[in-house]
């Protein structure tokens, strides 16, 4: 891949399928885990008994980090856009601690690709682009056409209904396997309703466990 310039369509795509979807260190103080060594270590802030924290609004100095990461992020991925003559508005916003960037537009739906696997490696890629220019990790969300906007809405109902079953049953239940970023959307709305949850399995096979309280 030419160092400093967007990526073609063909080689997003071979990024996709060679890297399994990121497991990032920095998104590990979304939650915070409060029931052992094991699940204080797990990737994104999951474990069982993990807790959400209130959003932290940042400083005026971080405020104005965050809003670099998205302009830089918003000119690597419009130079994304033009390789691959696709239409695309970009916004940018910064949500908690971290930069957020959507791409809308018509038809988009070969920058999320199955299972949001093409979005993902291009987050990475975004996230990439950002250190080159800063020095510093970025922890940038991007969101491609509403994906993972609607992919929230899905798991949180998921993680409420496992939740019933759960409470109805009075057994566990492993769900399927997902990405960190889902299985982080599934913990919280399982923790909402009052639950446990932990994750187990290696990626990409790495599963929510739904527990009895």
């Amino acid at each position: 891949m030419r160092i400093g310039c967007p990526p073609t369509t063909k080689e997003i795509h071979a990024v996709s399928q060679s890297a399994e979807p990121a497991v990032d260190d920095l998104d590990r103080d979304d939650v915070e885990s409060t029931d052992g060594p094991n699940d204080a270590a797990t990737e994104n802030g999951e474990g069982e008994g993990a807790k959400r924290r209130s959003p932290r609004k940042p400083s005026k100095a971080r405020l104005a980090e965050l809003e670099q990461e998205g302009e830089i992020a918003a000119d690597y991925l419009e130079g994304l856009l033009d390789i691959a003559d696709l239409d695309g508005d970009i916004d940018m916003d910064v949500e908690g601690d971290r930069a957020a960037v959507s791409i809308v537009g018509a038809d988009l739906k070969q920058l999320v690709g199955k299972d949001g696997q093409v979005l993902e490696a291009l987050q990475e890629l975004t996230r990439l682009a950002v250190l080159r220019a800063t020095g510093e990790r970025s922890r940038l969300m991007l969101d491609i056409g509403g994906y993972r906007a609607a992919r929230r809405e899905e798991l949180t109902a998921l993680g409420r209904t496992s939740a019933e079953e759960v409470k109805a049953s009075g057994k566990s239940v492993k769900l399927a396997p997902m990405t960190p970023f889902e299985r982080k959307i599934v913990h919280d709305a399982i923790a909402e309703a009052g639950l446990r949850s932990e994750s187990e399995g290696e990626e990409p096979n790495r599963r929510v466990v739904v527990h009895p309280a």
